[in-house]
């Protein structure tokens, strides 16, 4: 049995450390500024679109953050990592009740190197997937001074001393997009070249991407070789058929919203304006790609007269291939459609420390999906791929 290439996973997660803020933030903000109180949980629920809780003193011990007047309950399902499936719950979790590569560097990069994995770009958890919990603020002032201290702990602590192997991923204020532009700017000159976006601003009260509000900030990562990293749920929204649905018909769906962002770039214009873009659709798999590209080549030849909106020169298809990257952890499918996909299009992930993680099994499980794949392609999914998207110092 061949050994595979060591890994290069573009979808991870850290849970802040409790006091990035406090550490960050003048002390005037220390009330308000993001940070971490330990409270009972009394009841915690899902219902198809939302979480609900209520805090019981007397209830199982639960580190919350808080932030001006909102609360939110670290819960197992999104540091699963160590526990049974039968115990990846929606329980109430301390620091101490997680694993500490949850949010500590070494114990991080101890735990990637028992899952086969060299380097690990890490969203954010409290911010959220594309920083949307500082666009809700209403001190916007204080939320930019949080977007910029989270993008510093990102790079200057984080990521700091790792060799690499820790790749930083910076947030944005999705309120302004000359300061996201400004953003994007800083970190790159200090070698970041991943952000997080929303993969359909829309759903969060913003600017569709068709409206040329976001022209500054696909510039300025056009400019800089910065990818446009869009997580499930960055729209905070998750498919789903109805409020009553359960939960696993969400988690069923997760791709639909990386399909429809898809669908929306590849239609926008936005791709031939900017060469050098690259898009990302994190924990977005792979499966539904061959016919979502099909489907839009035909509106394009069927429908260009009226549908379009401005007038591609190219076929959609065209435009997916030179600026998409499908990420994935799971998926048969996917690896059966790799023509069609396009090998150079797709990247692997771990998503720890989530529910849907693979570690610690990541390399045997990633080496039975690759069993009838050639070495070339294993090496440019495992980790070729990512070096050259995100401009990363690996062979």
């Amino acid at each position: 049995m061949r050994e595979l290439p060591k890994f290069i996973s573009v979808d991870d997660h850290v849970i802040e450390p409790p006091t990035v803020w406090l550490d960050r933030l003048p002390a005037k903000y220390h009330d308000v500024a993001p940070r971490v109180e330990r409270h009972g949980m009394g009841d915690l629920a899902f219902n198809g679109t939302k979480y609900t809780y209520t805090i019981d003193e007397d209830g199982e011990p639960c580190d919350w953050w808080v932030y001006e007047d909102l609360m939110v309950p670290l819960r197992r399902i999104i540091a699963a990592v160590g526990f049974p499936p039968e115990e990846k719950t929606l329980s109430p979790i301390t620091y101490e009740g997680m694993r500490k590569g949850c949010w500590d560097q070494q114990a991080r990069l101890a735990d990637m190197d028992v899952n086969w994995v060299e380097a690990s770009l890490t969203f954010p958890t409290f911010p959220r997937f594309c920083g949307q919990t500082f666009l809700e603020a209403s001190d916007r002032e204080l939320a930019m001074l949080c977007v910029r201290a989270y993008n510093d702990w990102m790079v200057d602590e984080w990521c700091a001393g790792t060799d690499g192997r820790l790749i930083p991923l910076c947030i944005v204020p999705l309120w302004d997009p000359e300061a996201a532009a400004a953003e994007v700017r800083r970190n790159a000159a200090r070698g970041v070249h991943a952000v997080c976006f929303s993969e359909i601003p829309h759903h969060l009260g913003l600017p569709s991407i068709h409206t040329g509000h976001w022209d500054p900030f696909f510039a300025a990562c056009d400019e800089t070789s910065t990818v446009v990293c869009m997580h499930i749920g960055s729209s905070s929204q998750m498919p789903a058929t109805s409020p009553d649905a359960p939960a696993a018909v969400q988690a069923t769906l997760s791709f639909n919203n990386s399909m429809a962002s898809l669908s929306d770039f590849l239609f926008s214009g936005i791709l031939p304006k900017y060469p050098n873009l690259k898009l990302a659709y994190s924990e977005g798999q792979i499966g539904w790609i061959p016919y979502a590209i099909e489907r839009a080549d035909d509106v394009w030849r069927q429908h260009g007269a009226w549908a379009q909106g401005p007038k591609l020169p190219e076929p959609p298809s065209t435009y997916y291939r030179r600026h998409v990257i499908g990420c994935f952890f799971r998926d048969d499918h996917g690896l059966h459609s790799l023509e069609e996909i396009g090998v150079d299009n797709v990247t692997f992930e771990t998503d720890y420390p989530h529910s849907d993680s693979t570690w610690p099994d990541t390399k045997q499980i990633a080496t039975d999906m690759f069993a009838h794949l050639d070495d070339e392609t294993v090496y440019k999914i495992c980790r070729g791929n990512a070096i050259a998207a995100f401009s990363l110092d690996f062979d």
